[in-house]
């Protein structure tokens, strides 16, 4: 375990006593604070009276004297700085001092004459007697029952967070994951880590199973103790689910890799293990399926699903139509549209008419966004239903809905179609914490709903989804199976085709509009797994070989060689598979901010951890926030920066323009946004670029993956340039290593539709469990 407070505070430990006199940034969400302290008192070799310190503090009051442990650090930009492991207020021992700290900002309403007053009458150790017993403040004179309360209160608040934060220090914790903790727990922090200290690994981020399991063992938890045992179980489950996405796991192969968990330290009985799985069984923490484990949230969504597609595919039709009619209708559209539809397209709009659900799958420029705008112009042809949304109203709903997972695809879906189309979860009314506005007993309004870029939908919100829908409502599935599942849990696109319940509309045929294109050739031979010579220049597409530590070198000269005729940054996107090194990520964004927006003079920029924001700056929403309807993998551009002084929120504030929509982030709230002049190849997933510069070297490693390099390749709109090593793009071609997840949506669904034999019954669960989802179904599992 990691130093105690006692330990930090040593006479032997270098320390710094001060006062902290200005609050230069504080996150009020975590805590971390820069601010300059007078130094009164000081161990460390500090030749200045003042100090910059940074750390995570979660409360800190100016011009009252505090202890400081931690490191003297040299910042290569801000200079000398004081890095703060842990702290302490040192109450005030004079009488003066008393008066003073009585008086401050802590103790709203108590002027210096009261201060006296009361000391006066305690004497110097009124801060003490006070935390002893409040009713001391009775003596003082002209004291009022509102201020002795508001005093008695204010005292035992900061003294109790004290006691927390030395408490969570004795068990090893910084002060970082201490200000974690205080904020989620409050005053019972201590109380819950003393209760179940694995209680953190779902709660606090940044704490895994191991900082837990040390926890509990200084606790006296260790061995084959239940809570141990149980924990590391749900925690490995979790991982498994969050990191491989995986539904379910065999139960042996769980049993095997907690034992290996468990057993680091000391050795572990299996029957213990086997054991444990029966209580977390009966206690509804895990659901045991013919031998395999589930989370209970992934139980029921699964379950869910099968329901949902089962009422979709048993309801029948409200409307049928004639050969005759559909040709009719289909003819008419051609007329208005003047185009005329392939054989194989005319086949998938006649099933989408006819089915009460389809799934429409096909590759780059196999003609998946025509025939989207052939079902809705059909539908509406047949249905004699107008397409305008000024001839709808709250009492007259529009009846076709367009919906993508991302905002990027809903936008893409939207100008291709000239139809209205959101997200997902905008569909749903999705508004954080709350969960979602629409469900079984709340269901969506409409007649007919595509779902475009289904690949990227996972277990949780495919169930959302379905439960949501209303009786008769026509659903047509869209999505590229060769694509990156979704990130979270499941492949619900892969395992509804693989059900054979639902029919499947495959798009082969590559129409002439993109005929020309070597970049889609180049995407169907790698979905293919042919190798080609990628090295052999193309009108549409290049490959710069170079080594990795030249890699940054040579996307700005491509970068740059593009600005000069004339694609501004937007449409120029860097996608790359990792974030750290000298090809990843972050690296690669601050060569490409200085490229197309470097430091000015008449631009303003505001520096938030590691990264500087700057007015023009390109950006990616990182988190789903449904109140301002930005949502995870958006790409906005800084139209503005403010300094705290000119606003009344008194914070430096932020202006991103995503499209059409303005959304405002406090300094504070700046951890939701990251540059995006380079993103990762799933956050991209879902859009569509004109020009996509894509870095592929060795060290990409186990990243380089057929999938993941035909996704990367796909969301190129006209040109392609990639670079590195082509032995490592043959790598990836030549891998067929997809990654398979655990899931048993496919056969269930059969087995539900009687498509395939069921195997001998079971004890199950009530089957109304998963009839009827309640919120548990939905909710997130919390990623360590």
């Amino acid at each position: 375990m990691g130093q105690t407070t006692m330990d930090l505070f040593s006479d032997q430990t270098n320390s710094v006593k001060g006062e902290p006199i200005r609050i230069v940034f504080q996150n009020s969400d975590n805590g971390y604070t820069v601010m300059i302290v007078k130094i009164n008192e000081t161990t460390e070799p500090i030749n200045e009276k003042e100090i910059t310190m940074v750390g995570f503090f979660p409360t800190i009051h100016l011009y009252e004297t505090y202890q400081f442990a931690g490191k003297l650090k040299t910042h290569p930009r801000y200079g000398q700085q004081y890095e703060v492991e842990t702290y302490r207020k040192m109450l005030p021992k004079s009488k003066s001092g008393v008066i003073s700290y009585l008086s401050g900002d802590l103790f709203p309403g108590i002027g210096k004459k009261t201060a006296e007053m009361i000391v006066g009458e305690l004497g110097e150790h009124a801060i003490s007697d006070i935390l002893n017993d409040p009713s001391c403040l009775e003596r003082v004179p002209k004291l009022d029952k509102d201020k002795r309360s508001m005093i008695a209160d204010t005292l035992l608040k900061n003294e109790g967070l004290e006691k927390i934060l030395i408490g969570l220090s004795d068990y090893g914790f910084g002060s970082q994951l201490a200000t974690k903790i205080y904020q989620v727990y409050g005053n019972d922090s201590l109380e819950v880590i003393a209760e179940n200290p694995y209680q953190l690994i779902q709660d606090i981020e940044g704490i895994g199973f191991q900082r837990a399991d040390e926890l509990a063992a200084s606790l006296g938890i260790s061995g084959n103790h239940p809570e141990r045992i149980q924990a590391a179980y749900l925690y490995w489950l979790n991982e498994r689910a969050m990191n491989d996405g995986h539904v379910f796991m065999p139960e042996q192969a769980t049993i095997s890799e907690v034992h290996k968990l468990l057993s680091s330290k000391e050795s572990i009985d299996e029957a213990d293990l086997i054991h444990e799985i029966d209580v977390l069984e009966e206690d509804g923490k895990l659901i045991r399926e013919d031998d395999q484990l589930y989370l209970p949230q992934l139980y029921y969504a699964e379950k869910g699903i099968v329901t949902g597609i089962q009422k979709l595919v048993e309801q029948e039709a409200e409307d049928e139509y004639s050969e005759s009619e559909f040709l009719k209708a289909l003819g008419k559209v051609e007329d208005k549209l003047s185009m005329q539809y392939a054989e194989s397209q005319q086949q998938a709009i006649r099933e989408a008419i006819q089915s009460p659900i389809m799934i429409l799958t096909g590759g780059p420029g196999t003609g998946k966004t025509t025939v989207i705008q052939g079902i809705v112009e059909v539908y509406a042809e047949l249905n004699s239903c107008s397409l305008d949304p000024k001839d709808y109203d709250e009492d007259h709903p529009y009846p076709v809905l367009l919906v993508a997972p991302t905002g990027r695809a809903a936008k893409r879906m939207k100008e291709s179609t000239g139809l209205p189309a959101v997200t997902i979860h905008r569909l749903l009314g999705w508004n954080g914490g709350s969960g979602y506005a629409h469900d079984e007993n709340d269901p969506i309004e409409g007649k007919l709903l595509i779902v475009d870029e289904m690949s990227m939908v996972d277990l949780w919100l495919a169930n959302q989804l379905l439960k949501s829908l209303p009786d008769e409502m026509k659903v047509i599935i869209v999505g590229d199976e060769d694509q990156l599942p979704s990130v979270g849990p499941g492949q619900v696109l892969s395992d509804l085709i693989q059900s054979d319940a639902v029919p499947v509309i495959r798009l082969t045929d590559i129409f002439r509009q993109a005929q020309g294109s070597s970049i889609i050739e180049l995407a169907h031979e790698i979905k293919e797994g042919t190798v080609v010579d990628v090295a052999e220049p193309r009108k549409d597409r290049r490959f710069f070989k170079c080594h990795q530590n030249q890699i940054i070198d040579v996307i700005c000269k491509v970068a740059a060689g593009a600005q000069k005729k004339g694609y501004p940054p937007k449409d120029i996107q860097v996608l790359a598979p990792i974030y750290r090194g000298n090809a990843g990520i972050e690296q690669i964004n601050t060569s490409l901010q200085e490229l197309f927006n470097p430091k000015s003079d008449q631009k303003r920029e505001l520096t938030y951890g590691d990264h500087i924001f700057r007015v023009h700056d390109k950006v990616l929403q990182l988190v789903n926030n449904p109140d301002e309807q930005v949502f995870n993998g958006d790409i906005g551009e800084i139209s503005a920066v403010f300094r705290a002084k000119e606003t009344t929120d008194k914070e430096d504030t932020v202006i991103v323009t995503f499209d059409s929509v303005e959304v405002k982030y406090l300094k504070h709230d700046l951890n939701q946004l990251t540059l995006a002049y380079c993103c990762s190849i799933h956050k991209a997933q879902g859009s569509e670029f004109p020009i996509v510069i894509l870095p592929i070297v060795k060290g990409y490693h186990r990243m380089l993956k057929r999938n993941l390099i035909y996704t990367a390749v796909t969301r190129s709109k006209d040109s392609l340039v990639l670079c590195g090593d082509v032995e490592a793009f043959n790598q990836a071609v030549s891998s067929n290593d997809v990654d398979q997840r655990n899931s048993n949506l496919a056969r269930k669904i059969g087995e539900r539709l009687h498509l395939i034999e069921a195997p001998e019954p079971q004890p199950d669960h009530d089957q109304s469990e998963f009839d009827q989802p309640t919120e548990v179904e939905t909710a997130p599992i919390v990623k360590d």
